[in-house]
């Protein structure tokens, strides 16, 4: 295939799409969930407890609310990740003296994640903050916090623009980038280092390992990204479904009150939920990814 860095980073914007929508519909169920623990952990005796809760209140359209937005999000985020993870390879490249077809380390490739994930958070934290929004919306009614009227993804883009104003959008976005940028190091670092050991057991390079060892590589970087980072989401979660006046103390202010009054354990509720959908998740994302990326080339050099 041709380098032409416009062919290649057409290519990964298509291919990280595709993931990122694989991933959505993989794991959506449970991450409904892990947001309802994280914005109100004293409803909720557990996992089990939170998803038969809602199955009860709502059926099962309860645990896919916000599958729209959260696809929008998914999609959004990964396209402009892993095009960004291209580019910020090229950078590293030039930065170490390297030519153009030199192969990066592992941890060479963990800062390119890393750097690129800078980038993705202001696609993600405005679709992911009216994604929240829907997840939580019948504790959010019930508190009289939202309007019962929210249901919908058109109406609650309208209550956070009249309310709040273009910039309600971005609430969360520090501890989004707080969040990504550590997080997405040892997401990158995990899943190219599976891959390189996969390759040397195998004997063969790393984009020929199977769809197997592809999936369970992903899937390690996606619980090492979450076993890293989940502390901020937490504290991400709680700001974006707060009003704007609420969520004006801050990141830290935050999420030293969260630990001064609820304890350490509230910084990780819902962490079971998360645990159980990041492997599929995130193994299917990097299946989705390397697939299309693997036809899209094929196509393109046929």
């Amino acid at each position: 295939m041709s380098s032409h860095p416009g062919v290649q980073a057409i290519i990964d914007l298509s291919a990280g799409a595709v993931g990122g929508m694989v991933c959505v519909l993989s794991g959506q169920s449970l991450d409904t969930v892990k947001v309802k623990m994280q914005s109100f952990p004293s409803l909720y005796r557990g996992f089990l407890h939170c998803l038969f809760s809602t199955y009860k209140q709502v059926g099962i359209r309860g645990l896919y609310q916000g599958t729209t937005p959260a696809l929008m999000a998914n999609i959004s985020e990964n396209a402009v990740l892993f095009m960004c993870y291209g580019f910020c390879q090229e950078v590293v490249r030039r930065g170490c003296g390297l030519n153009r077809d030199s192969t990066l380390s592992n941890v060479q490739k963990a800062c390119a994640g890393s750097v690129a994930s800078f980038f993705s958070s202001f696609v993600l934290c405005p679709t992911e903050l009216v994604k929240c929004r829907l997840q939580v919306m019948n504790e959010m009614s019930s508190s009289e916090k939202i309007s019962s009227t929210h249901t919908s993804v058109w109406s609650v883009i309208k209550s956070i623009m009249k309310a709040e104003g273009p910039s309600g959008f971005f609430q969360g976005l520090t501890p989004t980038i707080a969040r990504e940028v550590p997080g997405y190091f040892c997401f990158f670092g995990a899943y190219e280092l599976c891959r390189s050991t996969f390759s040397k057991h195998l004997q063969c390079s790393r984009d020929d390992i199977g769809m197997v060892c592809t999936m369970l590589s992903g899937g390690v970087g996606g619980t090492c990204l979450w076993l890293v980072i989940y502390p901020m989401d937490c504290v991400k979660s709680r700001i974006q479904v707060m009003s704007m006046a609420q969520s004006q103390a801050g990141f830290y202010k935050i999420f030293t009150h969260i630990f001064r009054t609820e304890g350490v354990r509230a910084l990780y509720s819902g962490l079971t939920p998360t645990m159980i959908r990041t492997f599929p998740a995130n193994g299917a994302l990097f299946m989705g990814y390397e697939a299309s990326r693997k036809l899209m080339m094929s196509q393109f050099n046929s």
